[in-house]
This record gives structure tokens, sequence and C-alpha cells, in this order.
């Protein structure tokens, strides 16, 4: 069956405000898709840790960046960034915190990440 669904992240469904952090979520019918904002100074292990509960981030996050810088660090140890034009694939187990003094604004294809970050 053909058809188009769209929703504006300027209307989402649901809206969560973390410390630091902004997340925009739309359900395009059983698919969600999150905008996420998170403001310099931002890093999971203070900001989301004490609501997720875990001793590092255990989300599975697809997505795309479209402003500002993210670096991510592995419990095994790898470390990567990520920036504006970059399309990731984050595995659970892993710390992040944004880089310099722009705000992160990526987008998340997941739609379990979507669904879940940064909820109580």
């Amino acid at each position: 069956m053909a058809g188009v669904s769209k929703k504006s992240f300027e209307s989402p469904d649901e809206h969560r405000t973390p410390d630091k952090t902004s997340v925009d979520v739309v359900d395009l019918g059983g698919i969600k898709a999150a905008r996420m904002t998170l403001q310099p100074g931002w890093r999971w292990s203070e900001c989301i840790k004490p609501m997720a509960g875990t001793e590092s981030c255990q989300v599975h996050h697809v997505g795309t960046v479209t402003a500002g810088q993210l670096h991510v660090r592995h419990d095994d140890g790898s470390e990567s960034d990520v920036g504006p034009g970059d399309a990731y694939v984050i595995e659970p187990g892993h710390d992040a915190w944004v880089l310099g003094s722009d705000p992160l604004v990526c987008y998340e294809f997941d739609s379990k990440a979507a669904e879940t970050y940064a909820s109580t």
C-alpha cells in the first residue's frame, strides 16, 4: 500500500528535557524518530546516567548529526568523534559528551532509541 507519513519536529508527539538535553519524538505510524539537542557541557554520565541507572549508555543509536560535535568513548576504550554531515551507529556501552561551545543537534532513527532515550 502506498502512502506517506510525516510529522514536524516543531510539533513533536513527545518532548523530554533532562539536564542540558532536549529530545523531540515523532511517531510515524509505529516508527519513532527523535531530534536530540544537547547543550555545551552535556555529558551522558552526568546528565542521563542518573535516570538510566546504568554505568554506561546501553542504547543502540543510529542517526545523523546536523550541528555540533560529539565525542564517544566505549567501555572497551575505543573513541570517536561525530560531527555535521556524519551518519553514525553507536553501539551500547558508551559515554559521550558535547565538544566545544556549540550545541549538538542530531536525528535518531532507531525506533527503540527514539522511544526510550532520556525517558523516566
